[in-house]
């Protein structure tokens, strides 16, 4: 009586394929959750591209409060925030918001702005006209400069959205500019 060993290469070479497959799935969530997020808006982010403004009819009968935050990321010395606080603003209608900031180092930093909006759905229907987060923004040594955000609310944003916050995080970028860059971008500044 002789037993035979079952052939486990059939086996072997489908749990590689289906580690092989997990592994590159994994390589392509990151991408797929951008495009997700840019869709839906999910997770608060915001256009990075300059919105149109289109002539639309002020809803007049509506009033979204709209709050402003701003943060330092680690590491990053400027002084930033908003000129005021909040606005309040009929949809169809544009603002323009300036954000102060000043670099009190004794060099010259470029720094990067991104923003992000709660609740999340209300990203969907805020458009950026003008934004200094569109751009890198370099700022002389102990100088200051004031930043304007133009934006318009969508007429369509949901009934329920009443308030929202439209928040920015300051990042240095200055190691990653050169210093020829650097300098470009002080003289058109």
């Amino acid at each position: 009586m002789s037993e035979e060993r079952p052939n486990n290469s059939i086996l072997v070479k489908r749990l590689l394929l289906t580690v092989a497959g997990m592994f590159a799935f994994g390589f392509a969530l990151v991408p797929l959750y951008d495009v997700f997020c840019e869709v839906t808006g999910f997770n608060g982010r915001t256009s990075n591209e300059a919105a149109t403004y289109e002539m639309v009819e002020v809803d007049e009968s509506r009033t979204i409060r709209v709050q402003f935050l701003t943060r330092n990321a680690q590491g990053i010395p400027w002084k930033f925030e908003p000129s005021i606080k909040e606005v309040r603003i009929h949809p169809g209608e544009t603002k323009v918001v300036n954000f102060l900031a000043a670099n009190p180092t004794g060099s010259d930093m470029v720094a990067q702005a991104i923003p992000s909006v709660a609740p999340a759905e209300a990203s969907l229907y805020l458009n950026k006209v003008e934004c200094f987060c569109f751009n890198q923004q370099p700022l002389a040594a102990n100088s200051d400069t004031e930043m304007p955000m133009q934006f318009y609310v969508d007429p369509d944003i949901p009934d329920h959205i009443t308030t929202f916050t439209l928040s920015y995080t300051l990042y240095d970028m200055t190691a990653n500019t050169s210093a020829e860059q650097l300098s470009q971008l002080l003289k058109t500044e």
